[in-house]
């Protein structure tokens, strides 16, 4: 049920946000050097490990860690990066991920292939299971302003209390988090 969901929900959003999704490609080939997508290394279901794309928000030569591990974060941002970051159009390419069937709408966002603390965690409690999302029960009770041990339980809180409901709710609530950009610190 989930996964029809997850289609139907994709080719929706696909649909509606196609000419703007094309918008955002051109506007990050023209303000910078480098592919318009950026293929990110992610832990998936079962910590497997798959490619997930984003728009490329950050020059070609940013090192892959989490955000908050660089030092001047800002410095690496490109031109539109900081706006395609805090209004996640950058975001967008995840609905091919939805596609190919390695994420759902809901889930916890897959972690980095370097964030060793935040897989571990999720193996404990038993989260890696699920099939991380492009939003979830974290992002919109904090986003990236959660502690690693914090971000867990409430993935582990999602794990426990899934359904068609809450992931609607889930849903409804990151359009106004999105719309209001809000615990978007970078």
């Amino acid at each position: 049920m989930k996964r029809v969901f997850d289609l139907i929900l994709a080719l929706f959003v696909f649909a509606v946000l196609a000419i703007p999704m094309g918008l955002v490609a051109v506007l990050v080939r023209l303000t910078s050097s480098g592919p318009v997508l950026y293929w990110s290394q992610r832990i998936g279901q079962n910590n497997r490990m798959f490619l997930m794309p984003k728009f490329r928000s950050m020059r070609v030569s940013t090192p892959q860690v989490a955000t908050h591990l660089l030092t001047d974060p800002k410095s690496h941002l490109t031109p539109i990066g900081d706006f395609i970051r805090k209004s996640s159009l950058d975001e967008l390419p995840q609905l091919f991920s939805v596609f190919a069937g390695c994420m759902s709408f809901v889930g916890p966002r897959p972690a980095l292939f370097n964030q060793d603390d935040l897989v571990a965690l999720r193996t404990a409690a038993q989260v890696h299971r699920l099939k991380p999302g492009i939003t979830g029960w974290a992002q919109i009770n904090g986003r990236d302003e959660i502690p690693i041990p914090d971000k867990v339980k409430l993935d582990e809180y999602y794990l426990k209390n899934q359904s068609f409901w809450l992931d609607i709710k889930i849903i409804f609530l990151t359009g106004f988090k999105v719309l209001l950009a809000k615990n978007v610190t970078h």
